[in-house]
């Protein structure tokens, strides 16, 4: 049997953000984080590409916003660079019900706790089209990024929404630092990679 090709990873032009917003809105139109917070079919899909840009949005004026064929995106935040804290509080508070949002200002309190001090990459959001999933489109998404940071010798942080997902991610290096939990909300894990 052939082995599968290496997928390119490229890095999105202006062009091409649309498209990578739509996939990782597909990505994470299961993703149970994502589905407490916009629970509504309608709002999800209306307002969830807002949080994309907002949460995300910096990897794409760092160049560090990569794509496999529109298939699987990551959006990396460089080390030094902060998504749009304010903007993102803002949109919450616009669209999650009153009762909701003690609760999701605390699990968003609680992802920033976890975040190490020292410089580090950021990985706010990585997804791949349901319709391309298990072709190994994430993992080469993390490897591309993983060896800039070797070679940078900088950790790399992000928030696993699934065990699934933390499997991916323990398979690539990182390790649990915790349970984040608020409320009715789904766990997430904290995930700290060490350069190698």
């Amino acid at each position: 049997m052939a082995a599968m090709p290496t997928p390119d990873v490229r890095t999105a032009t202006p062009t091409e953000i649309d498209q990578c917003v739509a996939t990782i809105v597909l990505a994470f139109s299961g993703d149970p984080a994502a589905r407490w917070v916009f629970a509504d079919p309608h709002l999800y899909f209306d307002i969830f590409p807002r949080f994309v840009r907002t949460f995300g949005g910096k990897a794409f004026d760092q160049g560090s916003a990569h794509h496999i064929d529109g298939g699987a995106v990551a959006l990396w935040i460089p080390p030094a660079v902060q998504p749009d804290e304010e903007a993102l509080m803002a949109l919450i508070e616009s669209v999650v019900a009153d009762g909701d949002r003690e609760s999701v200002f605390g699990v968003f309190e609680q992802m920033g706790a976890f975040h190490p001090a020292e410089p580090h990459w950021y990985l706010p959001l990585i997804g791949t089209d349901p319709a391309q999933q298990g072709k190994g489109l994430g993992s080469a998404l993390l490897r591309h990024a993983l060896a800039v940071c070797d070679r940078q010798k900088m950790p790399a942080y992000l928030e696993a929404t699934t065990a699934r997902s933390a499997r991916l991610y323990q398979r690539h290096g990182f390790e649990a630092l915790g349970t984040i939990q608020v409320g009715t909300s789904p766990p997430l894990t904290p995930m700290l990679r060490r350069p190698r």
